[in-house]
């Protein structure tokens, strides 16, 4: 594609620095002269040229230094004579200045260049003030052609093999004002714009000797934009006005020119038009944009920056990639490159032209819950509804859609929070945590596949969970990005992590703390924030967050920071998840938080695996139980420990109590007996269990609590810990005896959180005169044995001044748990129950279903001390309480 590297600069009053790269791709368009205006209409050549060269047409003028009477039908510039300016005194009031240009030519003379619009007609007026080296006697001529690209034309009226420059290009003769200027005025029919004006002028030298040609000071030709303008630098990305002017904007410093593509089909190939953005005109230091007032006629837009490394194949040569705006709030998908093109990568997507469709938020409440309120829901959107036991629509399995029709599976299991896997659009074969965008939910969540049908399918899906009391938190990775059609090939030294820390370039890492890229990320947040109202944001591989500029660590990273103390995020619920995608593993870090930031508490789901497999220590049960006090005692609290038992990575919930092969060991977990289904009856209740432990823990300990989705009925992954091999929800399993009972334990122990708040919904940590640690004889608990297995603990309530604890027994009543982890019962000693009230028994994991939770209880009778037989492997809470309660 030939390029123009032009030096022009929209002023008033500066001279250009001009330098246009010669083109030989002028379209020639077809013009008559009629008396003081020409008018030129661009027309097919085997239609226009209705007279032969040489003849001439009534009212044409005729140079009398060449023979210039090479006239066509249809057409339609004009050539001006007075020479005054667009806008200008003695002008139209309906014409209007668009745009105004100051070149030097190669001689010191200078010319100016005027853009205006008048109706559907585009006006270019060029006026030379003086010329040192044509005489009064002699007539300047403008040699001019029509320059897009040689990509696939805008219309049907352009040539799909433009002439050569010789016999292509237009001559127009200036008239000469009685100011001693040179002026000449054309004007253009919109529907034929954008498209550059290129021309030199050429004055003659004598009828047969030829003519002699003025160009600009680097001896290129003049090129000036005609439809479109220098556009603005700010906001980044797609802008549409209120009069439908489209600005386009975009960071590269590493580019040495930049085009822009658009289509009036996102499923072509090839753009309809491309743009070389003019450096001098259409960049502000490392921005590159451009303006439209109209464009109706295209669809999808994307961009080809040339100069980049990631541009060159491995001789070096240098070829094109079509690249999708960062900032595009509305995807279009693209048919994929043909292996010959460019990289041989897919397109995938373009930025579609036109505005986020509105949004009726009205009578929207957000949930706005207190951290330590939540219990917290993680799903991932596609494989949630996409099974056919959902007896969902196909149109709405695996949508937000269909996640909003299983509302009521939340509000049986006491769910007020979901946590989403990331949504943004993803690279299919390597996962949604291998994003390439930012501002928009992947198509496919959509009920008809489409962007703006995912957008405002979320969007109500968000609605509908407010109005229901549950929030909506989205898991994002702004670490890295897809391998292929991301951010690769817009400026990969700011971006990335190009040729500055090893091992990461591969990794496509992004340099998340780099000035520009940090701006990319909060617009990002801000935009999923006040565009489709999530109330929080979980950041995998938040690790990395910390890295520089050159991939060491920071005690203060810029990007976390600014998180931190935005007037806007910092209101929503952040949390740090430390696992990373790419190693499959989580690297603890402490964690700059200035007491904003909650964290992923990777130690609780270890610890408790562990204490429950029999191989931890009580002093890390007790550790868990109570917040986690040596990770959040930090000026945070309980509240900012998000804790889980299985999640999205590694086995599921039924599969840490199946499988524990050589190959599970990171997994801490422990098939009770057999690997794999089994049918033995002794080792198939050891591990419902050791499901209800991790269960009963989860909902006992302070913290949040996250159930991650198909623990509930069991969904097995058959022992794989692989993120392509989990399965989608099965419905069906909830109807299960295993289902029944195990949703029903969730929903028991959601309530009993929720009404013992004043102990399990603590933000605080619990005061330590509240707190009461025993063997199974009541004495103190041998901490740092590796052979104890037994715990048990007392929790006072907290009486409020001049209020006895018989004044509200139900809020204010104390708790007394158990947790056996050996292959023996236990008997234990229960503490003595204050005056007036008794022991009751609310959950006991070894009993059978239904007896093994009560929500009033089963009463202990005690005579004097009493002891309470634990069964191996199980656990069990009492709380006191009245008879009458």
């Amino acid at each position: 594609m030939a390029t123009f590297l032009s030096s022009l600069v929209i002023q008033p009053f500066c001279v250009y620095n001009c330098g246009v790269t010669e083109s030989p791709k002028l379209a020639a368009s077809d013009h008559l002269t009629y008396g003081q205006k020409t008018k030129y209409q661009f027309g097919k050549m085997d239609e226009a040229r209705m007279l032969a060269h040489g003849e001439n047409k009534v009212g044409a003028v005729k140079s009398s230094h060449r023979n210039l009477s090479k006239t066509y039908a249809k057409s339609g510039i004009s050539v001006g004579k007075s020479g005054q300016r667009l806008g200008i005194g003695g002008k139209s009031k309906e014409q209007r200045r668009v745009a105004t240009y100051l070149f030097r030519t190669e001689f010191g003379d200078l010319v100016n260049v005027f853009v205006g619009k008048k109706g559907s007609t585009f006006t270019v007026n060029i006026e030379v003030p003086s010329m040192q080296l044509v005489s009064i006697d002699e007539a300047l001529l403008l040699s001019w052609g029509v320059y897009r690209s040689d990509s696939a034309l805008v219309t049907p009226n352009f040539e799909s093999s433009p002439p050569d420059e010789t016999t292509g290009a237009t001559e127009t003769p200036f008239v000469k004002t009685s100011e001693g200027k040179f002026s000449v005025e054309l004007e253009f029919d919109a529907k034929h714009t954008p498209f550059y004006l290129s021309f030199v002028l050429k004055y003659p030298m004598g009828v047969d000797s030829g003519s002699s040609e003025i160009r600009s000071h680097k001896k290129t030709s003049f090129s000036v934009p005609v439809g479109f303008g220098r556009g603005y630098p700010s906001p980044l990305g797609l802008s549409i006005s209120g009069d439908g002017s489209v600005n386009f904007s975009i960071f590269s410093s590493s580019a040495e020119s930049l085009v822009l593509c658009l289509y009036n089909d996102s499923t072509s190939e090839k753009p309809l038009l491309e743009l070389d953005l003019d450096p001098y005109i259409n960049r502000s230091g490392n921005i590159w944009h451009a303006s439209f007032e109209g464009a109706s006629k295209f669809v999808s837009y994307g961009y080809q920056c040339k100069g980049s490394k990631s541009h060159e194949n491995q001789d070096g040569l240098e070829v094109s990639r079509i690249v999708v705006d960062p900032y595009a709030k509305i995807l279009a998908p693209s048919i994929p490159k043909s292996s010959g093109q460019g990289l041989g990568l897919p397109s995938k997507f373009l930025g579609q032209i036109s505005k986020v469709p509105t949004f009726d938020w009205d009578g929207e409440v957000h949930p706005n819950l207190p951290m330590e309120k939540l219990f917290v829901y993680r799903l991932n959107v596609e494989r949630f509804t996409m099974d056919k036991s959902s007896q969902l629509p196909a149109d709405i399995a695996g949508t937000f859609s269909g996640l909003t029709k299983k509302l009521l599976h939340f509000k049986n299991l006491g769910v007020n929070a979901v946590l989403l896997e990331p949504i943004f659009q993803f690279d299919e074969k390597e996962g949604p945590y291998f994003p390439f965008h930012f501002f928009s939910p992947t198509n496919n969540y959509g009920p008809s596949g489409a962007s703006i049908s995912a957008i405002n399918s979320m969007k109500e899906m968000v609605k509908e969970l407010h109005a229901n009391g549950v929030e909506v938190i989205l898991e994002v990775v702004y670490t890295h990005t897809s391998g292929n059609g991301a951010l690769q090939g817009i400026d990969d030294s700011s971006y990335y992590f190009t040729n500055r820390v090893a091992n990461l370039e591969e990794k496509s890492a992004l340099n998340c703390n780099y000035p520009i890229v940090q701006q990319l990320l909060l617009d990002s947040l801000r935009y999923w924030v006040t565009e489709f109202h999530v109330d929080g944001f979980c950041f995998v591989n938040a690790s990395f967050l910390l890295r520089g500029h050159h991939g060491e660590l920071l005690s203060r990273p810029p990007f976390v920071e600014a998180i931190a103390f935005d007037p806007l995020l910092s209101k929503t619920k952040l949390v740090a998840d430390f696992w990373d995608p790419q190693e499959l593993e989580s690297k603890e870090t402490r964690f700059p938080h200035w007491k904003r930031w909650a964290e992923v508490n990777s130690k609780f789901c270890s610890d408790i695996r562990d204490f429950f497999r029999g191989e931890g220590l009580i002093s890390s049960l007790a550790t868990r139980l109570c917040g986690s006090g040596d990770v959040f005692s930090d000026g945070r609290g309980p509240a900012f420990s998000f804790n889980f038992i299985a999640r999205n990575v590694g086995l599921p919930l039924v599969d840490l109590v199946s499988f524990s092969n050589s190959n599970l060991a990171s997994e801490l977990s422990w098939n009770c007996g057999e690997e794999g289904p089994t049918s033995n009856l002794k080792v198939l209740e050891k591990r419902l269990k050791q499901i209800r432990n991790f269960i009963f823990v989860l909902f006992v300990s302070l913290g949040v609590p996250v159930l991650n989705m198909g623990d509930e009925c069991g969904q097995s992954s058959g022992g794989s810990v692989a993120f392509n091999d989990k399965r989608s929800f099965n419905w069906d399993l909830l109807k299960t005896d295993f289902g029944t009972q195990t949703t029903q334990f969730i929903a028991f122990l959601s309530s009993f959180r929720s009404r013992r708040f004043d102990l399990f919904q603590n933000r605080n940590f619990l005061k330590g005169e509240n707190i009461d640690w025993f063997d199974n004889n009541q004495s103190p608990p041998q901490w740092e044995d590796a052979s104890c297995k037994f715990l048990a603990v007392m929790l006072r309530a907290d009486k409020e001044e001049n209020e006895s604890i018989t004044e509200n027994p139900k809020t204010r009543s104390n708790i007394f748990m158990v947790f056996n982890a050996s292959d023996q019962s236990e008997s234990v000693a229960l503490p003595e129950p204050l005056e007036g009230t008794s022991w009751f028994r609310v959950v006991d994991t070894a009993l059978p279903f239904p007896g093994f939770f009560s929500s009033d209880g089963e009463l202990v009778p005690m005579t004097g001390s009493v002891t309470y037989e634990i069964q191996a492997h199980s656990c069990a809470l009492f709380e006191a309480k009245s008879a009458n309660d």
